[in-house]
């Protein structure tokens, strides 16, 4: 029997189909080592799927109705981290793979701060993970690369009363966000953690993101460009 920690891990999930089968594996390790809340955004026939597959492992619910922003993602989190059982939470999308070293470095790591942003790699890598990976390479020699995760003290997003979600770069606005409330907010680029991936078609549609992103950050972009 694994040892379980006192962190939350917290899935926004809008799902078109049912997730597959590594996917569920990967939810049923999760919830035998920590806290796991998915908040399934996914059409009723998606979520009573999810619900058979893993809802008797996870607590699986449903966006909490007060948050309404335009950003649905940020629903998501924001029930999660309202729902959360612990003070320690992990927030991450859904092609996103922590392993033991990964959830016990975060967990750490948020003992001494507010918010710490870790560094996602991909496994295996097909040709759009190995050219991602060469604009995270460029990312990490000049500024930061933004994660698919992040790890936040529950305690710091309830006291601001959560955070915009009329925003395109949601990471980027929690961020700030816990910042701008006195939080620590710790950049671990040596945490690293596992993220799958992306198909071509997928690929396609974030680099799209990744450049409206930018509009975000205009001294960078301007770097940038």
């Amino acid at each position: 029997m694994a040892s379980r920690r006192a962190l939350s891990y917290v899935l926004p999930l809008k799902a078109a189909l049912p997730v597959n089968d590594e996917a569920s594996a990967y939810l049923h390790w999760l919830a035998e080592r920590v806290d796991v809340v998915v908040v399934d955004a996914s059409a009723d026939e998606v979520w009573q799927a999810h619900e058979r597959s893993w809802g008797a492992v996870v607590r699986h619910v449903r966006v909490d109705p007060r948050w309404r922003f335009r950003n649905g993602k940020v629903n998501g989190v924001l029930t999660g981290l309202w729902s959360a059982a612990h003070e320690r939470v992990i927030v991450a999308d859904d092609d996103v793979r922590y392993d033991v070293e990964g959830l016990d470095g975060m967990a750490q790591l948020l003992d001494e701060h507010d918010l710490v942003a870790p560094q996602n790699y991909y496994r295996p890598l097909p040709w759009p993970a190995r050219y991602d990976t060469a604009r995270t390479l460029v990312q990490r020699a000049v500024a930061h690369d933004f994660p698919g995760t992040l790890g936040v003290r529950r305690s710091v997003v309830r006291a601001t009363g959560g955070y915009d979600g009329d925003v395109l770069f949601e990471n980027l606005e929690l961020m700030r966000t816990v910042d701008a409330a006195g939080g620590s907010v710790r950049w671990a680029p040596d945490l690293y953690v596992r993220r799958l991936p992306p198909d071509p078609r997928h690929f396609a549609g974030q680099r799209v993101r990744q450049a409206y992103d930018e509009f975000a950050r205009p001294t960078h972009l301007a770097v940038s460009l």
